[in-house]
């Protein structure tokens, strides 16, 4: 880590350190106990700024702390037929874990240990993606031909079936409601679970977006999507290593094209676009097991019931989401006796888009709907 970052990193560790209760205790299961990495992620997410940092923790401690976020875990979505009905129609599921990477580059190969990335990493206060990496040898590997090193093994890889979720089965608030309970399970039980297994701090994820079936009206739901986006900017910054996206059909190269530009370049570093359903690529970074169930064919295309429930990840049906909503039900009987279960959503407040960055791809995406739009009036005509 550069001076600089690491000045940053001192001085909000000192302003942290003055918060008093409650927020020293929704911070406690904010860093799960690795508070350099937690304050690390608020710093990227302002550019190494301590002080907008400082501001920015502050802010998602009292939004924990209105909105009882700490206790959400302990709030399930009942009946289970409408849990159900959420997950149909908000598609998102963990599909397994990154393994490290053994890269080949000539007759030389460069085995990326946690130790050789989280030094290359401090010695410029940056990731690994988009830098040349020097071998001993004196040759190099172009960045591009590391394209998909992830750096760690062991990262949760999380699907999310963009295309095909529609939303439609529950009000806006239970689809936040589930986002925010899968983001909290992810910090509190799986990424931990995680660093005990591989014995290192795991705090990021890999994120497998499939595109299949995106239409113009899956894009209506514009106004959700930057109510999620929003909360996970202001409240879950730098939580995802890479963003890889498969199966993506014309209407996104068209949405891509003129969003990518908008994006800060950290962003833009995180995502990959790959060709079809990234299944060669993705098995360079996980092994079969992990790939989500729209991967596993060497083609491109995805249903969103294909596969079995205990194969395809976003079904109710798969381990994971079992796991998750047994976890749920637990915590909700040991406090039972406090809090009666409720039937109803958990509210949240929504943030207004967290940047104007945000706002203006939201208005971008629109506008190249419209365009699209018209210009298939234009055809049919």
């Amino acid at each position: 880590m550069g001076i600089v970052s690491q000045d940053a990193l001192n001085q909000l560790q000192a302003l942290i350190d003055q918060v008093e209760e409650p927020l020293q205790k929704t911070f406690q299961n904010v860093h799960q106990g690795h508070v350099p990495e937690t304050l690390i992620r608020f710093l990227k997410a302002r550019e190494w700024n301590a002080s907008k940092a400082h501001k920015m923790l502050i802010d998602s401690l009292n939004w924990r702390v209105q909105n009882e976020i700490d206790k959400i875990l302990s709030k399930p979505i009942i009946p289970p037929d409408l849990y159900r009905g959420v997950r149909d129609s908000q598609l998102i599921g963990l599909s397994g874990y990154s393994r490290e990477v053994l890269i080949k580059h000539n007759i030389f190969a460069v085995h990326f240990t946690l130790l050789a990335v989280e030094r290359l990493s401090s010695m410029t206060g940056l990731g690994l993606s988009g830098f040349d990496l020097s071998l001993a040898d004196g040759s190099v590997v172009p960045s591009n031909h590391r394209l998909l090193c992830v750096g760690n093994s062991g990262l949760p890889v999380f699907a999310i079936g963009v295309g095909l979720s529609t939303f439609d089965k529950a009000s806006v608030h239970y689809y936040v409601q589930s986002h925010i309970q899968i983001n909290e399970y992810r910090d509190r039980v799986i990424l931990p679970s995680a660093s005990k297994k591989h014995g290192r701090p795991i705090t990021t994820c890999v994120k497998v977006l499939d595109m299949t079936g995106l239409k113009l009206s899956a894009l209506n739901q514009i106004k959700l999507l930057t109510i999620i986006s929003s909360i996970d900017d202001l409240n879950y910054p730098e939580k995802t290593n890479t963003y890889f996206i498969v199966n993506a059909p014309y209407i996104f190269a068209g949405c891509w094209k003129v969003v990518k530009p908008l994006l800060q370049e950290r962003t833009r570093k995180k995502v990959q676009v790959l060709q079809g359903s990234g299944r060669d690529e993705l098995l360079k970074i996980m092994d079969y097991a992990s790939l989500p169930h729209f991967c596993r064919k060497e083609g491109s295309g995805s249903s969103k019931h294909s596969g079995s429930g205990s194969e395809n990840c976003y079904s109710l049906d798969h381990p994971f989401h079992q796991e998750l909503y047994n976890y749920i039900k637990e915590q909700s009987r040991m406090n039972e006796s406090k809090e009666p279960i409720k039937q109803g959503s958990f509210h949240v407040d929504f943030p207004e888009p967290a940047t104007k960055e945000e706002a203006d791809i939201a208005k971008t995406i629109e506008s190249e709907i419209h365009k699209f739009e018209n210009s298939r009036e234009n055809v049919d005509c």
